[in-house]
């Protein structure tokens, strides 16, 4: 599974982004997938995890109603549209498939990764 984010870049403070995910040796479809950030010096954070099943997605509460996931399986490409960026929202992005989230918790776990893609919020 190969698996390559990018679309990254810089960004000043309410300026938006969209983040790809291309994959090889993947179907896409065949996965939930979704996306996770770390910023330097701090833990790994899930962002958001889209089913397979039925499309579902889960985001977490600091981005929920600023970004949004979508895919198209006949492309095997998932992208991650960012709106109103923070400068909190800096960090390195990931993609992943195998995600899941529990909701009781506010965890989402993912299984495998590729490349991530930097997003610099800052004006």
């Amino acid at each position: 599974v190969q698996l390559q984010a990018s679309g990254g870049g810089l960004v000043q403070p309410g300026g938006s982004l969209r983040l790809s995910c291309a994959a090889s040796g993947v179907t896409l479809d065949y996965y939930a997938i979704g996306w996770f950030r770390q910023a330097p010096g701090k833990e790994r954070e899930g962002v958001s995890c889209m089913r397979t099943s039925d499309g579902s997605t889960y985001y977490v509460d600091s981005v929920e109603g600023r970004f949004t996931m979508s895919r198209d399986n006949a492309k095997n490409t998932v992208w991650l549209q960012m709106n109103n960026l923070l400068p909190e929202d800096t960090a390195v992005y990931y993609c992943a498939t195998d995600c899941s989230y529990i909701a009781t918790r506010g965890l989402f776990s993912f299984g495998s990764w590729g490349r991530g893609t930097l997003v610099t919020v800052s004006s």
